[in-house]
């Protein structure tokens, strides 16, 4: 039978991983010990990796396929195809950013002023990149964890991730700069890429991955609305394109069918009622292929 090698990213995107699959179709299992994931799908075979290693199993080959951060491919360099973009992440779906920080009360205010300083971080390569695309001459060392404690009493900036900032507030630090964007991206080995079934296997399982991320937030909405108070209704929905009209047994009436964002509906309910919409359901989504 052919299987596709799949690495599932170990550590902080775990749950959230596990959690699309399951969303997209797919039940991951995982016992406390265990590194062999047990998967639905007699086709794929999974295996949990750090995030941080992905790129360069799936780049010899020893997996065929993995998920893992852009900013992981960039900082190991790895030969791989980056076949999609999956944006989601540990807290929510958005891209996460390297950012170089300073103490609150630091003079470091640009890339030039950290010339000769310690720069303490998890992304090496990424960061003396970026250094010397500043023309800027300074120390980096690696990071174990625990980056934003290290300054200013073990390095003088820090480049270290984060999603919505509120862990470097935390800890009184200050952003001066983005020195990369990242998303959680699905990539191939270049030579599983060119091989039929996997590549086919692989894209519809992107496919669906995609559909479970789109329809993160959204819900579907159904009403009923006489054909005379269709425009008032029409006036109040957004929608994801544009809406399902439908005719009825009674051609006086039409059904309305459209997706619109969750937060918005608490919004929108009563504006539906009062341009005289009736019969009105609103059901959850789990994926949206568009």
């Amino acid at each position: 039978m052919n299987q596709l090698k799949l690495g599932i990213p170990k550590g902080s995107l775990q749950d959230a991983t596990i959690d699309l699959f399951a969303r997209a179709g797919w039940r991951i299992s995982l016992s406390a010990r265990s590194y062999v994931p047990s998967i639905d799908d007699p086709e794929i075979e999974c295996l949990m990796v750090r995030a941080q290693e992905m790129a360069r199993y799936v780049e010899t080959g020893a997996l065929d396929a993995g998920i893992t951060g852009h900013d992981w491919v960039v900082e190991t360099e790895a030969n791989v195809d980056e076949l999609a973009e999956l944006v989601y992440a540990k807290q929510r779906l958005a891209r996460v950013r390297w950012v170089l920080a300073v103490p609150e009360d630091s003079g470091i205010r640009q890339p030039s002023d950290l010339s000769g300083k310690i720069i303490a971080t998890e992304v090496v390569k990424t960061t003396e990149k970026y250094l010397a695309r500043h023309g800027v001459k300074a120390r980096v060392e690696f990071s174990w964890g625990a980056t934003e404690v290290k300054v200013p009493r073990l390095a003088d900036a820090i480049v270290e991730v984060t999603e919505t900032g509120a862990s470097l507030r935390a800890n009184r630090l200050r952003i001066v700069d983005t020195v990369l964007e990242s998303a959680t991206v699905f990539i191939m080995n270049r030579e599983a890429a060119v091989t039929s079934w996997k590549r086919e296997k692989a894209e519809n399982l992107i496919l669906m991955l995609q559909g479970a991320i789109d329809a993160t937030n959204k819900v579907g909405l159904m009403l009923n609305v006489r054909r005379e108070h269709l425009d008032a209704v029409l006036a109040v929905l957004p929608a994801l394109k544009n809406p399902t009209i439908s005719t009825l047994s009674d051609p006086d009436w039409v059904a309305v069918n459209t997706i619109i964002e969750e937060a918005v509906v608490r919004q929108i309910l009563p504006k539906l009622k009062a341009a005289k919409a009736q019969g009105i359901v609103e059901y959850p989504l789990n994926k949206i292929v568009l």
